[in-house]
C-alpha cells in the first residue's frame, strides 16, 4: 500500500493506488472504508461528514470487504450519499436508514428520432407544456389518482400493471432494471397511510432535485457502445428522475421507527442511529424487503406514467404520433436500493443485500441480469449533472464486480445544502442566467426550488465520470447537454 496519506478532520486515509483510498480497519470497524476519488473530490468531499458516515457504516454487522464512497459521494442520512454497502444476507443486517427515505429514486433515459434543429424555435411551448402536464412539486397531485387497492396492484405488479392499463408498451418493460417489478415484492407490508399518501401521487416529479430534462447528445465517445444504446450526436433524449415519494418517505419512516421498537440492542451496537438496521432472518428485515421491494415497484410505475406522458405532450407539440418520433426508452435504474444479489467474496459465490444510497448498479457486460438488448456491450449507466451542465450515459465497467459490487456514481453530487444554496442564489438570476448564457429553459413550481439546485451547488460532473472511467467501474459512453427542464 502506498503510504500516501490524507488526513480530514482525526480521518487518515491511505491512498491503495490512483483514485481509491482507504480507511484503515480500526477499533470497532467490522471492515475498512474506501473512497473512490482524486484528490480535488477528496477536498471537497472531506468539507461535510461524508468520511465519518462511511467510517461509521463499517460498524453494520456483516459488511463484506469494505464500505464504499463513490466520487459523488456527500453527506446524507446516517449512510453517505454515493455509498455502497455489501452486507451478508444471512449473517448480517438490511438497513432502511442505509436505503433511505426515497426508496428507489433513480433516473431513465427515453431517446428519441429528433435532432436539435428539431426543437430549435419551440423550447418554450415545449417546457410551458410539459410543466402543464406533468404534474409536480410538494403534495397530492398525479397522472392517475386512485383508490388504495389500484395502488397495492401497482407495489405487486410494478410496470405490467401500466403496461395492462394503456401507460407502457412492451419495450419499457424490456429496457427496464429487472423490467420493471422486483419479485418479493409484498403490498401488505408497506402500511395504510403510506398508500394513502401514495394513492394521489402515481405520476409525479415531486419537488427538490427531482426532475424532467430534454437534452441534446453532445458528444458519443465510444461509437459501438452508443450505437448498441441507440444514441447519436445531435439527438434530443429524455431524462426523468424522481422516486416513490410520499409512499416511499412513510416506509423508510415506519420501518425505523420498528426498529427503535424491535431491534434497540442492534441500534446501541451502532455509532449513528441513523444507521437503523434489522438482523437477517428476522421478520423485520423480511417484512421491510416485501415492502422495500414494492416501494421499489410504485417508484419505476410513477417514472413510467411520467415517460408516457411526455410522450403524449410531444405529440401535441411536434403534431406526430410518439412512436413515429421512435421514443423509446432507453434504460431505468434504480437508485436508493438493497438488492439481494449474489457476488464472488474470498473465492466463494455470497447472497449480500448490497445498499446503493445514491450509487448506481453498473453491471458489465455478459452479466445476466443486463437486458439482453445491452448484454453484448454492458448496462447503461445514466449519470445527470446540474442544470448548467452536461449529463453522462455510461456502461457498467469490467473492473465494476471486483472493486465496487456492481457499482458506480449516480450524479455529480452536492457541494452546498438547500439551505446555503438558497441564501446564495436568487431562482430568478439562476433561471435567467441559463437562458441568456446557455439556452436552457427552466421551469419550477418555486423560485426557491431553481435556487436550491443552481449549477454551483453541484460538483464537476466531468471530474466524477472521468475517475468512474478511469477505475473502470462505468465507462463514458455519451454526453448530453439540457434544453428544458421542470421541476417541483
Amino acid at each position: 500500500m502506498s503510504n500516501v496519506t490524507f488526513d480530514a478532520d482525526g480521518i487518515t486515509l491511505e491512498r491503495v493506488r490512483e483514485y481509491v483510498w482507504e480507511i484503515p480497519q480500526e477499533g470497532d470497524m467490522r471492515a475498512p472504508a474506501r473512497v473512490f476519488a482524486s484528490e480535488a473530490l477528496l477536498e471537497e468531499i472531506k468539507e461535510d461528514k461524508t468520511l465519518e458516515q462511511i467510517k461509521n457504516t463499517t460498524h453494520l454487522p456483516g459488511i463484506t470487504n469494505y464500505a464504499i464512497c463513490m466520487p459523488d459521494g456527500h453527506q446524507g442520512y446516517g449512510f453517505p450519499v454515493g455509498g455502497v454497502g455489501a452486507i451478508d444476507a444471512e449473517e448480517g443486517c438490511i438497513s432502511p436508514g442505509s436505503v433511505g427515505y426515497d426508496i428507489n429514486c433513480g433516473v431513465r433515459m427515453m431517446r428519441t428520432n429528433l435532432t436539435y434543429d428539431d426543437l430549435q424555435g419551440r423550447e418554450e411551448e415545449l417546457v410551458d407544456s410539459l410543466f402543464a402536464n406533468i404534474p409536480s412539486g410538494l403534495g397530492g397531485g398525479g397522472i392517475v389518482e386512485s383508490g388504495v387497492d389500484t395502488v397495492e396492484e401497482i407495489l405487486e405488479r410494478g410496470v405490467d400493471w401500466a403496461l395492462e392499463n394503456g401507460h407502457a408498451v412492451e419495450g419499457d418493460l424490456l429496457h427496464c432494471e429487472d423490467e420493471g417489478v422486483r419479485a418479493g415484492a409484498d403490498a401488505e407490508k408497506i402500511s395504510q397511510k403510506a398508500k394513502d399518501r401514495g394513492k394521489n401521487q402515481i405520476g409525479s416529479l415531486g419537488s427538490g432535485n427531482h426532475f424532467l430534462e430534454v437534452q441534446r447528445v453532445t458528444d458519443v465517445f465510444d461509437d459501438e457502445v452508443g450505437a448498441a444504446f441507440g444514441l447519436e450526436e445531435d439527438q434530443i433524449v429524455v431524462l426523468i428522475h424522481c422516486g416513490s415519494r410520499g409512499l416511499g418517505h412513510q416506509t423508510c419512516n415506519d420501518y425505523l421507527r420498528k426498529i427503535e421498537q424491535q431491534h434497540q440492542g442492534l441500534l446501541d451496537q451502532l455509532p449513528d442511529k441513523e444507521l437503523a438496521a434489522a438482523p437477517a432472518g428476522s421478520q423485520l428485515a423480511e417484512d421491510y424487503y416485501g415492502a422495500m421491494n414494492a416501494a421499489i415497484n410504485f417508484a419505476w410505475v410513477n417514472r413510467q406514467l411520467i415517460m408516457h406522458r411526455t410522450r403524449q405532450v410531444f405529440e401535441r407539440v411536434f403534431d406526430r404520433p410518439w412512436e413515429e418520433m421512435e421514443m423509446e426508452l432507453l434504460y431505468d435504474v434504480a437508485h436508493n436500493i438493497a438488492k439481494k444479489e449474489t457476488h464472488t467474496v474470498g473465492g466463494e459465490d455470497r447472497e449480500l443485500y448490497v445498499h446503493r444510497k445514491g450509487a448506481t448498479r453498473a453491471f458489465p457486460a455478459g452479466h445476466p441480469d443486463v437486458p439482453n438488448a445491452y448484454r453484448d456491450v454492458g448496462q447503461p449507466v445514466i449519470i445527470p449533472g446540474s442544470m448548467g451542465a452536461g449529463s453522462y450515459v455510461l456502461r457498467g465497467g469490467e473492473n465494476s464486480m471486483d472493486l465496487t459490487f456492481g457499482s458506480t456514481a449516480h450524479g455529480a453530487g452536492r457541494l452546498m445544502s438547500r439551505t446555503q444554496a438558497k441564501n446564495e442564489y436568487w431562482g430568478g438570476d439562476v433561471q435567467d442566467a441559463l437562458e441568456e448564457q446557455d439556452r436552457v429553459y427552466v421551469k419550477a413550481q418555486s423560485g426557491a426550488t431553481i435556487a436550491e439546485e443552481a449549477p454551483g451547488v453541484y460538483k464537476d460532473v466531468d471530474e466524477v465520470v472521468r475517475v468512474s472511467d478511469a477505475l473502470g467501474i462505468g465507462d463514458k459512453v455519451a454526453r448530453t447537454f439540457p434544453i428544458c427542464n421542470i421541476k417541483g
